[in-house]
């Protein structure tokens, strides 16, 4: 079963990634982000990334215990699940979702308040809830950005 906990945790293995095991679990997030908006079902979709963020927060506090690091780098699965969460509601159109994609990696990386103060929460919260601000703030910065790229088009 710790095995098994890492594993996920670290999304697969790539959390195990040298130098940039964050971005990696991003990216393993973006097919994760595919996979849902394939299903072509909204309550699919805002299921899974409940349902994902809660498991998340249990995954990320048991590796943290095994791994006796209150945030280890190699945890990446809160990074994976909160992709669809930057993503929400934009079109599959790529510079949309390379926006959302750059933005959540910046607010993840910067934290800007209150993203960090998130980090203070113990265990999975803390190690999750600093990527779901980030995810909201990614995401209303794109829709921002596209909202206000279709208005000087018009």
């Amino acid at each position: 079963m710790k095995s098994l906990i890492k594993f996920l945790a670290t999304g697969f293995g790539v959390g195990n990634v040298p130098g940039a095991p964050g971005l990696a679990g991003s990216l393993v997030g973006l097919v994760y982000w595919w996979l849902l908006v394939r299903s072509g079902h909204v309550w699919v979709y805002w299921v899974a990334v409940v349902v994902g963020i809660v498991l998340a927060v249990w995954l990320a506090g048991e590796a943290a215990e095994l791994l006796r690091d209150p945030d280890p780098a190699s945890v990446v699965i809160d990074e994976i699940v909160v992709v669809p969460l930057a993503l929400a509601g934009l079109s599959p159109v790529w510079w949309h979702i390379a926006i959302g994609f750059a933005l959540f990696r910046l607010f993840d990386v910067w934290k800007p308040p209150p993203v960090r103060q998130a980090e203070y929460f113990s265990g999975g919260v803390g190690i999750v809830l600093d990527d779901v601000m980030a995810a909201l703030y990614a995401c209303a910065g794109t829709h921002a950005i596209v909202w206000a790229v279709g208005a000087i088009r018009r």
